[in-house]
């Protein structure tokens, strides 16, 4: 049973990953008050340049993270024109940005359906992958995980320790006071952006090129929106999304291995699973007004004119 447990474990590390880069990505986005629902189609992009571009150029994983970053970038410029420069509103910018990455990815896609890719083979780092139980889960992983890892700590640290931080946070409290002061607060913006669109593009890229590795026509699944549910729950504080990411993608793995475990339960549930736990998050979260309004960015969403 421990062995099992182990597994699943150590697979739910690997799960979760995407949701941390795009988790942070976004937290990043909506502390300066911008509210990207396009999450889903620039992981769709990403996940499609950099498969494509391995594919057809025999690209390192690294090099093919450096395109799906690039790929969501432009994908997320693409918002940010909209949505910031031409003060349009950003949920519908956002959906749009979603609804245009999966017809997009699936036309560039369509060449490249089931083809596969070699993958990575887990890094065991000496010493520490040997200890019981906590080592084959944390010390037995890809690099990539362990870049997630560094992510977290260099937006935890800048969030949380920088002036930078407090710029992001004084941007997304009170766009108009950042601008009496000085600040640039679309040039704030457009840069918190496109660091979201890099972190959803790599996520978009991890999945098809290590996590699969191969390309399906909308192989994302709705962890776009999950991530960006990850910041609700996470009541934009980085510590808890990186927690967040975890539990969820520990409910994505354990539709793998319910059936393995003998568990008598319908597959059609286990799927959903992950989605379900999305929406009684919010809810949960939502009726808890005091803790929204303490850390809810106040201009969240709202259009801001220079």
């Amino acid at each position: 049973m421990m062995i099992e447990i182990t597994a699943i474990l150590a697979t739910t590390v690997a799960a979760a990953t995407p949701l941390v880069f795009a988790g942070l990505g976004e937290l990043v986005t909506e502390r300066t008050g911008v509210i990207n629902l396009g999450v889903e189609g620039m992981m769709l992009v990403g996940a499609i340049a950099g498969f494509a571009f391995s594919a057809q150029f025999d690209l390192s994983v690294f090099s093919a993270l450096g395109v799906g970053a690039v790929a969501g970038m432009l994908m997320a410029l693409i918002f940010a024109f909209f949505s910031l420069s031409l003060s349009t509103n950003q949920s519908a910018c956002g959906l749009a940005l979603t609804i245009f990455g999966m017809g997009l990815s699936s036309f560039i896609g369509q060449n490249y359906v089931s083809q596969g890719l070699p993958g990575l083979n887990p890094i065991n780092i000496p010493v520490l992958s040997q200890i019981p139980f906590i080592g084959p889960i944390l010390f037995q992983q890809n690099y990539v995980v362990y870049l997630s890892f560094i992510a977290f700590v260099l937006v935890w640290w800048v969030l949380a320790k920088t002036r930078l931080g407090l710029l992001l946070k004084a941007v997304g409290e009170s766009p108009e006071s950042a601008h009496a002061m000085g600040y640039n607060v679309l040039g704030i913006r457009y840069a918190a952006v496109l660091f979201g669109g890099a972190m959803a593009g790599i996520a978009g890229a991890f999945l098809s090129t290590v996590y699969t590795p191969m390309w399906i026509e909308n192989m994302v699944a709705g962890r776009g929106w999950i991530a960006i549910a990850l910041v609700v729950f996470a009541t934009w504080k980085s510590a808890r999304l990186m927690l967040g990411a975890y539990l969820f993608g520990g409910v994505t793995i354990l539709q793998l291995h319910a059936q393995a475990l003998g568990w008598n339960v319908p597959t059609e549930f286990l799927a959903a699973l992950p989605y379900l736990a999305t929406i009684v998050v919010l809810v949960v979260i939502s009726r808890d007004k005091k803790v929204l309004k303490m850390n809810l960015p106040a201009s969240l969403g709202k259009t801001f004119l220079p």
